[in-house]
């Protein structure tokens, strides 16, 4: 069984923060990641609100910071999954689907995932037109006409994204305004080939073998309506990968996030979370990176200076 001081679980801006910092503090450091490093921030097409770029892709931000984690001495293993810890002793354990390890401190940052509509037609047309990725997706319809559903800042920058390549986009809202930010709705508003539909709820996704229409509701005037298009991008917002913490004694709130106080601490002494798991109410690659810097110090804290550090 292999000993470190931290375990870090999740390669997302919050789990490579923690680990350059935990790292950089002397800490022996593994990351464990089930998929490739930069969590959801690799699918996003552009990023210009994060300091110090103007705007940047969100592979090149995730990649830059990985090798500024192994620079500094954190180990990361991708495509390594956790399939079961225990947490409630002094020395946690962490088992993955290729070993187990020990650790002193725990720090839980294995994110969100996208969620989906739950209309009829979604699942069954996964690949095959309906996708959640726009970077991943997007040059398979070039030349198409696509549909994007949400209202927040991931749906009208994969709308802008898109419009780039698709022949057209529409972009359906269930609201009266979007949630995103101001900036990119002027941007989105100015873009010729982009239709925004408000008010508008995608009730069900139809097609042969591939998709080719949307039903879709006007919940201001009660209209019902087809809307012919190739692909569906998904872009509903997010649900956190708490499952695991949960089952191990880590406590959330009801919907399913990891409850930390400002240091980032958990219920269970020696485990922290940062960033999308967590029930801080703003999500964003800034505030990510700063929890887990945050509970990198408070890790080193509580394993260097156990004197020191006060529940």
């Amino acid at each position: 069984m292999e000993n470190w001081d931290l375990i870090i679980i999740g390669a997302g801006p919050a789990g490579l923060a923690a680990g350059i910092y935990g790292a950089r503090s002397g800490l022996k450091t593994l990351i464990l990641e089930e998929k490739i490093v930069g969590g959801t921030t690799v699918n996003a097409p552009l990023i210009e609100n994060y300091p110090g770029f103007q705007s940047i892709n969100g592979m090149e931000l995730a990649q830059r910071m990985a090798a500024q984690c192994r620079k500094a001495g954190a180990t990361i293993h991708e495509f390594e999954k956790v399939m079961d810890m225990n947490l409630k002793g002094d020395t946690k354990i962490v088992k993955t689907n290729k070993a187990t390890y020990e650790a002193k401190v725990v720090i839980i940052a294995s994110g969100s995932h996208y969620r989906e509509l739950g209309v009829p037609g979604e699942k069954e047309f996964q690949g095959k037109g309906v996708s959640y990725c726009g970077t991943c997706d997007g040059p398979l319809f070039k030349g198409k006409k696509v549909l994007v559903v949400g209202g927040g800042n991931s749906a009208v920058i994969t709308a802008l994204y898109l419009a780039e390549i698709a022949s057209q986009v529409k972009i359906a809202h269930r609201r009266e305004e979007f949630r995103a930010e101001k900036a990119l709705v002027d941007a989105l508003k100015r873009t010729e080939n982009v239709e925004i539909l408000l008010n508008t709820e995608i009730k069900e996704i139809k097609g042969e073998k591939l998709v080719n229409k949307a039903i879709i509701f006007n919940n201001k005037t009660g209209e019902t309506g087809e809307l012919p298009i190739e692909g569906v991008f998904v872009q509903v917002g997010e649900d956190p990968n708490s499952q695991l913490a949960k089952e191990a004694g880590v406590a959330v709130d009801e919907e399913g996030y990891i409850i930390v106080d400002v240091r980032q601490r958990t219920n269970i002494v020696g485990v922290y979370a940062a960033g999308d798991v967590t029930n801080h109410p703003v999500k964003q690659v800034g505030t990510a990176v700063g929890q887990g810097i945050t509970a990198a110090l408070e890790a080193y804290g509580y394993i260097r200076r156990p004197y020191y550090y006060k529940r």
